[in-house]
């Protein structure tokens, strides 16, 4: 039997990133598909306390258990911003374009461009939590490059890629080096690991 498994986003994005790498093995649910449509406060300082905010929601307010991610864009020479802040960098109405000139303008001609991509994931299931981390290392563009991808991705260039951003890559190229999907990869390993302990080969 495939695991019910409910991410709590209606992010059209994240959704299509972590359903392509799960596969058809789980039954893959998100907020709409459980009739949550609030919006679900992030107030945390934390990547990980953001996560924890929206799982918790879902467990306590439709009893299914879920995961949710929190993803910060880490520029070292920015103090680490906009870290926690990344999606409304530029405001509350939290547009890409927008976050990705502010980013560009407070960088400046600076040389220093290191950044890193980092998601948690909190994972709910009853009273137990459970967090796994992702990390992508790399730095900032001078100027938006590439159509594909959604967020800081024309910005961001993996240091284990050829160059390019992630905006300029496939979405199984892209897979590789993602934060998110290694932080995804690390949650599937945690479920497979329950799942053979519930049923144990004979």
């Amino acid at each position: 039997m495939k695991q019910a498994l409910v991410f709590a986003t209606n992010n059209p994005n994240k959704i299509a990133e972590i359903q392509e790498q799960l596969g058809d093995r789980y039954v893959f649910r998100s907020l709409k598909d459980i009739g949550c449509t609030e919006e679900i406060p992030e107030t945390a300082d934390t990547l990980e306390g953001n996560a924890r905010l929206k799982a918790r929601h879902v467990r306590d307010n439709y009893r299914q258990d879920c995961f949710s991610e929190d993803t910060g864009l880490e520029v070292y020479a920015l103090n680490k911003e906009p870290g926690v802040g990344t999606a409304h960098y530029a405001g509350p109405h939290r547009s890409a374009e927008d976050n990705n000139a502010k980013l560009l303008s407070e960088l400046g001609p600076r040389k220093d461009r290191l950044a890193r991509f980092r998601t948690v994931i909190c994972l709910v299931q009853g009273l137990e939590e459970q967090l796994f981390e992702g990390i992508c290392e790399g730095r900032i563009a001078t100027c938006p490059l590439g159509k594909d991808g959604f967020g800081y991705d024309p910005v961001f260039v993996p240091t284990e890629g050829d160059g390019r951003t992630f905006a300029q890559m496939s979405r199984a190229e892209k897979a590789r080096f993602s934060h998110r999907a290694r932080a995804m990869a690390k949650l599937e390993h945690y479920l497979k690991r329950q799942q053979d302990a519930a049923h144990p080969s004979v």
